[in-house]
């Protein structure tokens, strides 16, 4: 029986795009943002592999700092600084809203589930005029493992004082649906442009190309 949602926020409620504009003055090209991300989950992912935590934060730096000298562009420590910060005022996607009020009317708790620190995320979620539609905004940083990591998720699970199997993750990215579905809880894809599922191990049993279709399936199958 499903009792908490949660909710991925980059890129599966939140819209990265609107970060091109600023890599493009930067870099020349708006290309360049989506390997930076790449990056900045890479040097996350090497993090909690190795033993040595790299909080987000301190990851979006690093990886901008490698974007950099990779393309053979000096960006001053403010640069860094401003763009790392454009990361706390990302709009949401349009349909993000409107669904999440749709699950807010449901017997369904709400949690915003991040990677980002956690003023960050509050912030985020803030700015982007949907925190009130959560019971709990929650970072992973808090436990010192990022996603996908159990960690995380089982946190989600102890807060709200239910088994893991209780807690769906919502999520736009393969490896955080991983993470959820290995550390026992459900999982829902949101397969956005560009995304795929990963063939390799356990598969959600909710997968939608929109949010709509997407919240459409969690209330039939998990308040029917």
């Amino acid at each position: 029986m499903t009792r908490v949602l949660a909710f991925d926020v980059n890129e599966t409620l939140l819209d990265l795009k609107a970060l091109d504009r600023p890599f493009q003055e930067l870099f020349g090209t708006a290309g360049l943002r989506p390997q930076w991300f790449a990056q900045m989950l890479q040097l996350s992912f090497i993090g909690g592999v190795t033993g040595s935590y790299v909080d987000f934060t301190t990851a979006q730096r690093a990886a901008l700092h490698m974007i950099a000298r990779r393309e053979g562009t000096k960006l001053t420590e403010n640069q860094i600084d401003a763009t790392v910060a454009l990361m706390r005022s990302l709009p949401p996607h349009p349909e993000v809203p409107p669904a999440l009020e749709r699950l807010a009317a449901t017997p369904l708790h709400l949690v915003a589930l991040t990677n980002s620190v956690q003023d960050v995320a509050e912030q985020q979620l803030t700015n982007a005029g949907i925190r009130t539609l959560f019971d709990r905004v929650m970072s992973a940083d808090t436990v010192r493992r990022l996603k996908p990591a159990p960690e995380p998720y089982l946190a989600v699970a102890a807060a709200f004082d239910v088994d893991p199997g209780d807690v769906r993750l919502v999520a736009a990215h393969s490896w955080d649906v991983t993470g959820a579905l290995h550390a026992g809880c459900k999982a829902a894809f949101l397969q956005r442009p560009g995304t795929v599922l990963s063939p390799v191990g356990p598969q959600p049993d909710i997968v939608a190309d929109n949010l709509e279709d997407l919240v459409d399936l969690i209330i039939e199958r998990d308040c029917g």
